[in-house]
């Protein structure tokens, strides 16, 4: 079985974000990092890969030079090999782009059986990309997996929802999207960090991949950022002094702030 699991480099989310004049996330200005629901991807395409003889794992990246050090994250947790699709005419790239861009990049990948994502990247938080994904491959989608299975030619995710848990199942291929509770991811071992080092990583350009320029940058995104504004300093809050009143005083407030 062949596996893909899509990751991405992303700010730190310890840190200071902070936009553009042109409205795109400044990711020069914070520590990049992989971002953790990635990892929970990775591990359970680990996980299934130790499930399954015979099964390889290839992680996919599409970002800058430096979202190499993602994709070594990654490898030294265990995947095989990776691609990495690369070029400044992607910077800006919609939500729409990236799905279209990412679907090309798996196209390169020979007999792809399974695609996993995780749910939502913590920079964007559009929570839509692996179902466009699905979409422009024609595939499936099984999305907000808090556990995986695969047995022969078919897979099965179980969803937990307000209502219980759901299951889901479809033919492969298809793709997959998990969320927060579905595993821990493994730490890299020294070994595992040595022998990423010699992993192949394929880096493609836009004509590698079968992309049009046209097709992705920030000139001809889909959607696009009209305006923002820093996000506001904590205030101190509002302390109440209970005088026998204190109850009703909560209540106001909370009343007051449209919260009751």
């Amino acid at each position: 079985m062949n596996i893909v699991v899509l990751v991405k480099q992303v700010p730190d989310t310890y840190s200071e974000r902070k936009l553009r004049s042109d409205g795109t996330l400044d990711r020069d200005a914070t520590d990049a990092v992989l971002d953790e629901i990635n990892e929970r991807a990775v591990e359970a395409a680990l996980q299934l890969k130790e499930a399954n003889d015979g099964s390889e794992v290839t992680v996919l990246t599409m970002g800058p030079d430096r979202a190499t050090d993602a994709i070594r994250k990654a490898l030294s947790m265990g995947a095989d090999k990776a691609v990495h699709l690369s070029d400044e005419a992607l910077a800006g790239s919609c939500a729409v782009q990236t799905a279209r861009a990412l679907a090309k990049a798996v196209g390169t990948v020979e007999g792809v059986d399974l695609v996993i994502a995780g749910n939502e990247a913590s920079d964007g938080r559009s929570a839509a990309v692996p179902a466009m994904l699905a979409d422009v491959l024609g595939l499936p989608a099984l999305t907000h997996a808090r556990e995986v299975t695969v047995e022969g030619s078919s897979v099965t995710v179980k969803r937990e929802t307000d209502d219980g848990i759901t299951t889901l199942t479809a033919e492969l291929p298809a793709v997959v999207s998990v969320g927060e509770k579905i595993n821990e991811p493994r730490y890299p071992s020294f070994k595992g960090i040595m022998a990423a080092k010699k992993k192949p990583v394929t880096t493609l350009g836009l004509a590698d991949a079968g992309i049009d320029p046209s097709e992705v940058g920030l000139a001809n995104a889909l959607s696009a950022v009209t305006s923002s504004q820093p996000k506001p300093p904590k205030s101190a809050g509002e302390k109440v002094t209970d005088e026998g009143d204190g109850g009703q005083k909560i209540a106001g407030y909370l009343v007051s702030q449209k919260l009751i």
